[in-house]
């Protein structure tokens, strides 16, 4: 039985995804916030210190933050809580985790991005850093791991129905954003998900160092 390694699964595109990875036979591991809090390099540490011994054959870096505000108007706490939660934890949960796969010669890796990491929007300066900053880590691990048949890509979702999209966007301002869309619609959850699943499992077998965004055309416009 392969095992995934997942955070930010418990909603929207994450728990879209190990619905779709558990339904494949996979093990999933999920930690919860209070078992390893992201936004703590510490508390990362920690986890891993107590559970040394993982061995998982795909990881998945999906838990991230958004907040929404011009940059002269950022706080400290905004930046480096985004930072670490964004961009640091993923690298440290992948040091700890890809020994094991070098091991045993077999590895996925799939960072979470966003569209704001191809194009951009105004009050995301702090979020499109870390999403465009995401695929740095992935490029790198596309280089430094392929000898271990270590495949990571970076997934860049755009518009989906998720329950936080209908809590921050008004049913007006989502039929305004569709008529932005090529194919006129929303992704649901499912679609990310299935994507995200073809290339953290064996179905991958060549795709790597990738930036793919699963948009609806959005970011070609």
């Amino acid at each position: 039985m392969r095992t995934l390694f997942i955070t930010g699964g418990s909603r929207g595109i994450g728990a879209a995804t190990v619905e779709k990875f558990r339904e494949n036979g996979y093990k999933v591991i999920m930690p919860s916030r209070a078992e390893m809090d992201l936004s703590s390099p510490e508390s990362v540490k920690a986890y891993f210190k107590k559970n040394c011994r993982l061995k998982v054959d795909c990881i998945v870096n999906n838990a991230g933050i958004n907040p929404l505000a011009a940059v002269d108007e950022l706080t400290d706490k905004e930046i480096f809580e985004t930072i670490n939660i964004n961009l640091a934890a993923p690298l440290m949960v992948v040091r700890a985790l890809v020994g094991q796969m070098k091991k045993s010669k077999y590895g996925r890796i799939v960072n979470i991005g966003s569209i704001w990491g191809v194009v951009s929007k105004e009050k995301r300066t702090v979020y499109s850093m870390t999403k465009n900053g995401i695929h740095g880590l992935t490029n790198t691990l596309a280089v430094e791991l392929g000898k271990y048949n270590i495949l990571a890509n970076t997934v860049c979702p755009g518009y989906t129905n998720t329950e936080l999209t209908k809590k921050n966007i008004s049913a007006a301002e989502a039929g305004k954003i569709e008529k932005e869309i090529p194919v006129g619609r929303f992704a649901d959850t499912g679609e990310i998900a299935g994507l995200i699943y073809f290339l953290g499992s064996e179905q991958n077998t060549y795709i790597t160092g990738q930036k793919i965004a699963i948009d609806g055309g959005f970011t070609v416009k």
